[in-house]
């Protein structure tokens, strides 16, 4: 299926079998990796240089934004849901900032980057927005609607809210590959009677 925006040929990496919505727009992708088994649905924006892991899912109505400079990163078998929002560039609210895309490199000031970083077998609940500078852990979740700012998460922590607190650990399954068992065994050594 050709995609309406960019011609997926001159993607820096397309995977073997990913997929790409015919409505993807994708800003730079001669900067993007998309790992194989990967779908990325209709309806998604993503303006930041990417890389994403192999057998990922990013759903439909996604924005990804940062610019040509910020880096967004996702590891294998990651999803993010429906709505989500990741910026690896914004506006600093709480001071006076110009640092819009469309304003001359040499009139910019203030604003936060950050590349985004998301491990292995992480879960982002719908319309969660993500900010920049924001690290996620292997096999860890966050609620739908949930606020992630930069701070230090557990590996196979659930959080959810705005923003987002721990709920617990992430039970794991005796079928789940050997890496997940072992993060649960040294997660639970860290949050005792979890």
């Amino acid at each position: 299926m050709d995609n309406i925006y960019f011609d997926v040929r001159t993607l820096k990496y397309l995977g073997v079998g990913a997929i790409i919505g015919k409505t993807v727009r994708i800003r730079h992708p001669q900067d993007c990796i998309i790992g194989d088994g990967t779908i990325i649905d209709d309806f998604t924006y993503i303006s930041a240089c990417i890389e994403i892991g192999k057998y990922c899912h990013l759903s439909s109505h996604l924005s990804i934004s940062g610019g040509h400079e910020q880096r967004f990163v996702l590891g294998d078998y990651s999803t993010l849901s429906n709505h989500c929002s990741v910026h690896c560039a914004s506006s600093d609210y709480t001071t006076v900032s110009l640092d819009l895309p469309s304003v001359p490199p040499a009139e910019k000031f203030g604003g936060t980057v950050g590349d985004v970083v998301i491990g292995q077998h992480v879960v982002v609940g719908a319309h969660s927005c993500i900010l920049p500078g924001a690290r996620l852990p292997d096999g860890s979740a966050f609620g739908a609607y949930s606020l992630i700012k930069p701070g230090a998460y557990q590996a196979l922590g659930l959080y959810a809210g705005i923003p987002v607190t721990f709920r617990g650990l992430r039970t794991v399954p005796e079928t789940a590959p050997q890496f997940l068992r072992q993060l649960r065994r040294a997660a639970k050594a860290r949050v005792p009677g979890d």
